[in-house]
């Protein structure tokens, strides 16, 4: 290993919005230590977007998923009834159910009429 290796660390750097936003992924930075890449990120935000907060995180320190654990992520074929396929169905449904409950007879026995 070299010394400029040893000596730089690669970071990941993450930023909110707003305080109620979601951490988004914005950029990778090389530094000696976490003290200026925090600095550098900073820097970096400063002139381009307001943010609310910034986290930095030594990639090294960053655990991905190997493949057998990614294996486990997929979804059997037999759950389909676990995703919604929308509501869009209803509104149609509901008109149908409104217009055999208000039918003319119902309407008219409202006013005290009747209409046989």
């Amino acid at each position: 290993m070299s010394e400029q290796e040893s000596f730089y660390k690669e970071y990941e750097v993450f930023s909110k919005r707003t305080e109620t936003s979601d951490l988004t992924h914005k950029f990778s930075l090389v530094a000696p230590n976490s003290e200026l890449a925090l600095a550098m990120a900073q820097e970096n935000f400063m002139r381009r977007e307001p943010v609310a907060d910034i986290w930095v995180v030594e990639r090294k320190r960053i655990r991905s998923m190997n493949e057998t654990e990614k294996a486990t992520l997929k979804r059997l074929d037999n759950k389909d009834y676990r995703n919604t396929k929308g509501y869009g169905y209803l509104k149609q449904k509901w008109r149908k159910y409104e217009q055999k409950v208000l039918d003319e007879k119902e309407i008219m026995s409202w006013s005290g009429g009747d209409t046989t």
